[in-house]
């Protein structure tokens, strides 16, 4: 099923392995901050370990939000986009909760096929 979402196999071990590094640099940040910090304290911690490592990182980028007809709806702001992903194609991404005490993290898989 993952298979058919990647054009190689090069590609799919790089996103899996850019997945890897923002886990583990974002569970680092955990251990090193606890909870409790405004969501932007972490987003900007992130943004720089990532940077730091040499990533390229994007804060609070637009993302069109459309209906199942293709209407735009309206936009939602990325909070860090990592990476390249071809022409934003995005097809994964990690939602990362740093507010609460324990670590939560959740890989999502999208496909338009």
């Amino acid at each position: 099923m993952l298979e058919s979402l990647f054009d190689g196999e090069d590609e799919r071990d790089e996103i899996f392995k850019l997945c890897d590094v923002v886990r583990e640099t974002a569970y680092s940040i955990h251990k090193y901050l606890r909870h409790g910090h405004l969501e932007s304290v972490y987003e900007k911690a992130l943004a720089h370990r990532l940077t730091k490592s040499g990533h390229l990182v994007q804060q609070q980028i637009p993302l069109p939000v459309y209906d199942e007809d293709g209407t735009e709806l309206g936009t939602f702001y990325a909070d860090l986009f990592v990476g390249y992903l071809r022409s934003s194609g995005i097809e994964h991404g990690l939602l990362i909760n740093f507010g609460s005490e324990r670590f939560q993290i959740k890989k999502l898989v999208l496909s338009n096929q």
